[in-house]
């Protein structure tokens, strides 16, 4: 444990360094809170700790990284017309690998998911990435001492909950819908009776 911490402290200090403090201090909330439901869901907090310390690792990068990396990857073209909330998951893995040395496919795919979640087979890292970004100490939305005990209850129907309250929030807002947020929500609710 105390070489993984060391590792972890070292990482810490390479996120820091590309972060404002205020979202690095959301990294660490997220990292306590990944940990916390990690343990409750019998995945490697290790990796859940890694996973949440990376998660916005890219999300304060300029515009023009993101585009020269969509096209040095042969990313979809249509990610073009995204921006950051998009693009700091699905594009900011690529820096977490390339810059941070992480080659974990599960941390890395955790990190492509966290901004547009995905279907009901999500691996269990991703779940708690994604729900620990959501829910950390920090958040004060409304409802989110609901979505809390929800997820406390089972992470499917917390997963469920976010993308159910993220597509009302973004339709109220008459924001555009990322296409695979809408086809998780989709996915998520025709197999209900599977992971319910």
């Amino acid at each position: 444990m105390a070489v993984f911490e060391a590792n972890l402290a070292a990482l810490a200090d390479k996120v820091a360094a590309k972060l404002s403090d205020k979202r690095f201090q959301h990294c660490l909330r997220v990292k306590d809170y990944a940990v916390y439901l990690a343990e409750q869901n019998e995945v490697d907090p290790e990796q859940a700790a890694v996973a949440a310390l990376v998660h916005d690792y890219a999300k304060e990068r300029p515009d023009a990284d993101f585009l020269a990396m969509i096209d040095q990857q042969g990313l979809d073209p249509d990610l073009k017309n995204w921006g950051n909330p998009i693009w700091h998951g699905v594009v900011g893995a690529y820096f977490v690998k390339e810059e941070l040395g992480i080659a974990d496919p599960d941390i890395l795919r955790a990190v492509t998911e966290h901004t547009t979640g995905a279907g009901h087979e999500m691996a269990p890292l991703s779940k708690i990435i994604f729900m620990a970004d959501y829910l950390e100490a920090g958040r004060t939305f409304p409802g989110v001492a609901e979505a809390r005990t929800i997820t406390d209850e089972s992470l499917n129907q917390g997963v469920f909950y976010q993308l159910s309250h993220t597509l009302s929030f973004l339709a109220s807002q008459e924001k555009a819908i990322y296409p695979k947020t809408f086809d998780a929500y989709n996915d998520w609710a025709l197999n209900q009776s599977t992971w319910s």
